[in-house]
């Protein structure tokens, strides 16, 4: 068996175990771990291979795994693969072909964007089924903020180390490849963050003041927190999660882009008494980055278009109607309420936003879908509301 050929059975092996209950990414280093004897390139390729067999959806689920594994590497990959080139050569020359060019090459048939992406009938308005679909062929980029205008510094580092970049239109967001290892590059964590493109989108509704008060309820690593005080350094931060671990991990990530002089909570945002235990305070701006199903973001973790059930969407819906009832009450008259999923689901994102207007003092101002598949990025969803009191 040659080593190529042992990829493929060490791929097919993880396939055939993973059930799903875990990121992609937790089981392979568990399953590498189990097996020590596979060096760095090994874990590369099998894990490669691994994840352009779930970037194909359901399409050929009928086909022998170690096939559709090789049909997986034509239709993903855009240069020329060694592996290809060993197992099926007639391939690996038509590697910069486009993907219908490969469907007819291959003669593996017609592949539609139902089959690539099972939950088109789902897609919130405004996103083009065809093109998201198929987006889930190539893995996203790895994208950059820059920070305190250091533009120059990073590009004079990246060109110094042969990585080759793209400098959106914005020019503080920074396109690399995928796996870059940014931080033995810049040693320096306050000229930048790792953010997705789209995420740095929805920092254009914020539009802070100096000397407002901001909530951010669902801070998570505090990404959305840290743009918010990159645009206006004078705002008064109040940021919460209900995971204790997470806001410790924030703070650390606070202290790295010297983030200061904010206050952290942890909270239950579902809890129908969480409201009583806030006062009487009011927020000139709240972010509700809501718990979601993470739709937009799987063509970063592909195993989802197989093992995400249709249901969850109803139950993703419900939660966040529960969290913006709890925390809409805290908007200040004339504030504003930030509404933002990682999702392209419409339950999650129009069917919630009519929730809030309808049940709320509340009135969409601007936002909506942001499109990420034209550019390698997430695709997200964002609105900027107005209390109207």
């Amino acid at each position: 068996m040659t080593r190529w050929e042992s990829y493929l059975v060490s791929a097919a092996k993880v396939i055939n175990s993973y059930k799903g209950d875990l990121p992609l990414h937790h089981f392979l280093k568990a399953f590498f771990k189990q097996h020590p004897q596979m060096g760095s390139r090994d874990r590369r390729w099998i894990s490669q291979l691994v994840y352009h067999y779930f970037r194909l959806g359901w399409w050929h689920m009928d086909l022998d795994i170690s096939e559709r594994l090789l049909l997986g590497t034509f239709l993903c990959e855009q240069q020329s693969n060694d592996l290809l080139e060993q197992l099926r050569p007639e391939w690996n020359q038509h590697i910069a072909a486009t993907p219908q060019e490969k469907l007819e090459i291959s003669r593996a048939g017609s592949l539609t964007a139902s089959q690539l992406f099972p939950f088109i009938d789902e897609l919130s308005q405004g996103i083009d089924a065809d093109a998201f679909a198929w987006s889930y062929l190539r893995q996203p980029h790895f994208f950059l903020r820059v920070r305190n205008n250091k533009q120059e510094q990073i590009v004079s580092a990246l060109q110094k180390n042969g990585i080759p970049y793209e400098l959106l239109e914005n020019r503080t967001t920074l396109a690399l490849p995928n796996g870059t290892k940014i931080e033995d590059i810049l040693k320096d964590k306050s000229w930048y963050e790792v953010q997705d493109a789209s995420s740095q989108q929805t920092g254009l509704l914020f539009k802070p003041a100096k000397g407002q008060s901001w909530w951010d309820c669902c801070a998570a690593s505090g990404g959305k927190s840290i743009l918010l005080r990159d645009q206006q350094p004078g705002v008064q931060l109040l940021v919460s999660d209900v995971r204790r671990s997470i806001l410790e991990n924030l703070q650390q990530r606070f202290t790295a882009a010297g983030i200061k002089n904010y206050e952290a909570r942890v909270a239950d945002l579902t809890n129908p008494a969480f409201p009583g235990t806030m006062g009487r305070v009011k927020f000139d701006g709240i972010i509700l980055d809501a718990p979601c199903s993470g739709s937009g973001t799987w063509g970063r973790t592909p195993e989802n278009l197989r093992f995400f059930k249709k249901e969850e969407i109803d139950k993703f819906h419900d939660l966040q109607k529960r969290i913006a009832t709890n925390v809409i009450p805290f908007v200040k008259p004339g504030g504003v309420f930030i509404y933002i999923t990682c999702s392209v689901f419409r339950k999650e994102n129009e069917a919630v936003v009519e929730y809030i207007t309808a049940n709320s003092s509340l009135e969409v101002e601007e936002g909506g879908v942001i499109p990420g598949y034209g550019n390698g990025a997430d695709t997200m969803y964002a609105v900027r509301f107005r209390n109207k009191e």
